[in-house]
Parts: structure tokens; sequence; C-alpha cells
């Protein structure tokens, strides 16, 4: 049902005809110090795909790379934090395979299953439908001040919670309300998944930058040019491909292409159930704001306004 070509979240295999198997993999060194944390964010980061896809993961295989130096205690610690959100998803953990390398890594293959037609690609957006976010930018940021010793402990707890949120109860209520295309905000930041769902639907996304929720902290590290090296590869890739108005603030502009670890959903609804979606949401405590619309296409696949 969903394959390779566009630039989906995960693979999609119909079974039946009341079954789709969903299929993805994410694995990656640690963006935290501490192990069971770092556990936690890889396993809530893998996970994500499957929610994008809105299904629900039920089988996950680790993914572990250490070297003989590491302590067992340390991956022991990793497994752990990773089986906590496993366990929170719904899902087991039934194995997995280990190697020995340089650098720590750690994440999971994860299965899922939704109804063929519950299935959501970037790519289905219609006309007029607004996006909606249900997390804060900044991850990218936050990790990168981290590493430099520029957080206090509780912005360090902050970020990480944050990461480790699941994308659960976002599936869970946006699905009754028959959304029309979904994604999570990950590797290519805001501005490079919402460009996929775009390209996808043939249209252009138009944001609103000023409605761009941003994580605690996040604009005043940005503005001291603490800046991931992905956030200029991710501007650098989108050249030609999205706008971003002079009268963005430079700051501001920085987190729309943030790689993000275990992003938000961004969720395109058609106008109508977009204020119930947003009460649900509310209701069930993700904090989530209409970014912007998807319109008839024009020069760029996104633009960004003030």
């Amino acid at each position: 049902m969903v394959g390779f070509d566009a630039s989906d979240d995960a693979a999609v295999y119909k079974i039946s005809a009341d079954t789709a198997m969903i299929q993805t993999v994410d694995f990656f060194p640690p963006m935290v110090d501490d192990p069971r944390d770092f556990g936690r964010v890889a396993a809530s980061n893998a996970l994500s795909d499957v929610y994008a896809m809105g299904g629900s993961p039920r089988l996950a295989m680790n993914l572990l790379c250490f070297p003989s130096c590491l302590p067992l205690d340390v991956v022991g610690e990793i497994l752990s934090g990773g089986a906590e959100k496993v366990r929170e998803a719904g899902a087991v953990i039934a194995g997995g395979h280990s190697i020995e390398d340089r650098e720590p890594k750690y994440g999971l293959c994860v299965t899922g299953f939704a109804h063929p037609s519950a299935i959501l690609t970037n790519g289905g957006a219609g006309e007029g439908d607004l996006l909606v976010l249900t997390k804060p930018l900044g991850s990218g940021v936050l990790t990168t001040a981290a590493k430099a010793g520029l957080l206090d402990e509780g912005a360090n707890r902050a970020m990480v919670e944050l990461m480790a949120q699941l994308n659960k109860t976002a599936c869970e209520t946006m699905l009754p309300l028959k959304p029309t295309a979904c994604t999570d905000v990950t590797g290519f930041g805001l501005l490079g998944h919402v460009e996929e769902m775009a390209r996808g639907a043939g249209l252009t996304a138009r944001l609103i930058a000023s409605a761009v929720p941003t994580a605690a902290g996040a604009l005043e590290l940005a503005r001291e040019g603490i800046i991931p090296a992905g956030a200029y590869r991710n501007r650098d890739y989108l050249a030609g491909k999205a706008f971003v108005d002079g009268g963005v603030p430079l700051d501001l502009a920085d987190l729309l292409y943030d790689p993000q670890t275990a992003g938000g959903l961004v969720i395109a609804i058609p106008e109508a159930r977009s204020r119930e979606l947003l009460r649900r949401l509310a209701g069930a405590g993700v904090v989530a704001a209409v970014i912007g619309q998807m319109v008839r296409r024009e020069e760029f696949n996104v633009t960004v306004g003030v």
C-alpha cells in the first residue's frame, strides 16, 4: 500500500481486507547523557512513525550498537528505557540484534497495524485543510545546547520529557475525526516534513511563523547562535522549495529548519473539523496549534509568513 517512492514515514503492507501491517525502523547515537533517557527517547522516536501512519504499534525489535568498553549496566539502562516506552505504547519487545561498534547507538524496528482504510500518508491533504502541530519545536537546538553544558537541570529534564512523550495520545485523538494526512517532525525539521506533505498533495503549505509553538528556551538559544549543523543542511536542501518571508525573525526561522528528535505530528484536517480536533487534543493533555493551511499550488511547496 505504501512504499519508498513517496518519502512516507513507514512502509504499509495489506494483509487482508481489514488488516494492514506498518513497518518502520529508526536508531541513532545518544543525544542525551543519561542512558535510560537515551533509551526512552530513541524508542519514542522509532514508535512515532507508526502513529504518523495512523496505526498502533504491537511489536518491536531492539537495535543496539555498543563498544566493548561500555559497562553492561549502562547497556541495561538503555534497553530498560526503551522497554518502558514500548510498554507504554501497548507493544512488546520480542528480541533484537546487537553488534560491537565504536559509538553507542540504539533504536527499534517497529511493527504496527491499522485498518487499510485508516492508513494515513503524508500526501493526502486537500486544498483548504488546516495543519495542526502537536509538539513545540526546538529539540535540535536544545540538545545542542545540552551537549555544550548550557542547560540547567530543569531545562534539561523538560527537554528529555518533551522528546520522550509518545505521539500515541495525539494519534488516538485525531483518528475519529478523519484527518486527511499526517507526518511526524524529525530530522528534516518542520519545513522539510511539511514540504513533503505539500509535494505529495500537489499543493502549497502556507505557514504562519508566529503560530508555531516553540519549546521553552529554544528561541533564546537560537538567538545566541546555538544551531545544530542539521538545520543548515535542511535550509540548503529546501532552497527553491520553501520560502520564508524576510519579516520572520531569524531565531524563529532557524527553528523551522531545526532537526527534531521524536517531534510532534503534523495533522492535515478539513477546517470544519479542526476546532473539534484542537478541543479534544487539549482535553487529552496535548498542546497543539494550527500552524498553517494547504492552498492551491504556488511557486514554492511551502511559504512562511510572519
